[in-house]
């Protein structure tokens, strides 16, 4: 990690699910003390809907924020302190040295947000133990 900010990158394969929704719940909980990136081996041309839908009933705007489906790069991976796959396979680049978790989670395309708020509460979990893990001395919460 950085001396100033751990850099934490999110990837799937279409990055506009699971990935899109791991790297708001970080920026959410975390605020600035964590660079967030997220990024697809295979990008879609935009985000779930459901997921939009599921972010927004928890206060998350992710279309306000910008949040579009990127290409994985080299230089994302390069950049990362940590990296979490979301079921990409062998698309997602390895780089000794590098912390690699992965969060085995149903792939959200194609439901509807009722389906998509379990898959979202899992992933709100999971961030909020590597909030805590990587900023043991932050709030977990934003202020």
């Amino acid at each position: 990690m950085t001396d100033t900010h751990p850099e934490v990158l999110f990837v799937c394969v279409h990055n506009a699910g699971r990935s899109q929704m791991a790297a708001a719940l970080l920026a959410h909980h975390a605020g600035d003390a964590v660079v967030v990136r997220s990024a697809g081996s295979a990008p879609a041309d935009d985000i779930n809907p459901a997921v939009v839908e599921a972010m927004a009933e928890i206060g998350i705007d992710l279309r306000a924020a910008g949040a579009h489906p990127k290409r994985l790069d080299e230089a994302a991976v390069r950049a990362s302190d940590v990296v979490i796959t979301m079921g990409c396979g062998d698309a997602c680049p390895f780089f000794p040295g590098k912390r690699y978790e992965d969060w085995q989670l149903d792939d959200p395309a194609g439901l509807g947000a009722d389906a998509v708020r379990p898959i979202r509460d899992e992933i709100d979990r999971r961030v909020r133990a590597l909030v805590a893990e990587l900023l043991p001395t932050e709030p977990t919460e934003p202020t």
